[in-house]
């Protein structure tokens, strides 16, 4: 009998769902995105900076291509001087302008400088602290909600998977009750962080998308 997503049901033991996500993750590697996983497996310390570019990512991210945030972030990161919540601050007007001109969401750009001014106002330690509820911080911040807290959460290092239509897909077909559940579950076989298993999945689930144009409930070689 099919699931309500059209694919047979797979439903593996442990050890058959980790052999899928090592292919899943050779795969990953082969295609020269080795820099993301090791960027999962030890992001570097959370400083105002860092959690003001990781937050302007997911929310541009949101509803926009991956690809196409990827080839623009750069050039937004150089023109806001770093995206430095001081310099944002200092200089929010100049900010906006440049800002608009790359992604031009004038919500999500208010959002980005409404939490860099957040971030200033917290400090490092003040962040630092805040982060100890990752959960309800993230969510109380603009244009964060309930999948998007999990996305930046786990891109500064928290260790959580993000619920998003490509993972919920894998964890539904394979008969796991969330995606916590199925990333959990290969992280504790392997012993590699969460976000790693979040990673190789998700973009295993693009790069099957754009060879074959359609996206898979299940890993190669299931």
């Amino acid at each position: 009998m099919q699931n309500r997503y059209g694919t047979e049901p797979w439903e593996p033991s442990t050890d058959q769902l980790v052999h899928s996500y090592l292919a899943a993750k050779r795969m990953v590697l082969e295609s020269g995105y080795a820099h993301e996983i090791a960027w999962q497996s030890a992001p570097g310390p959370l400083t105002p900076e860092v959690f003001v570019r990781e937050a302007a990512w997911v929310i541009l991210c949101t509803g926009m291509s991956e690809a196409v945030v990827n080839r623009l972030f750069p050039q937004f990161v150089e023109q806001l001087e770093g995206l430095s919540p001081d310099w944002l601050a200092l200089h929010a007007v100049t900010a906006r302008e440049r800002a608009l001109r790359i992604f031009g969401h004038e919500r999500k750009i208010e959002s980005i400088l409404r939490i860099a001014d957040t971030v200033r106002r917290l400090g490092t330690d003040g962040l630092r602290q805040c982060m100890q509820d990752p959960e309800q911080f993230l969510l109380s911040l603009p244009y964060i909600g309930p999948i998007t807290w999990r996305h930046l959460a786990k891109n500064l290092g928290i260790p959580v998977a993000k619920a998003d239509r490509h993972l919920t897909r894998f964890a539904k077909n394979a008969g796991r009750a969330s995606v916590d559940d199925l990333c959990a579950e290969i992280s504790a076989w392997i012993g590699e962080p969460i976000p790693v298993v979040d990673i190789v999945l998700w973009r295993w689930s693009i790069l099957h998308t754009r060879s074959c144009g359609k996206s898979c409930a299940r890993p190669p070689h299931a």
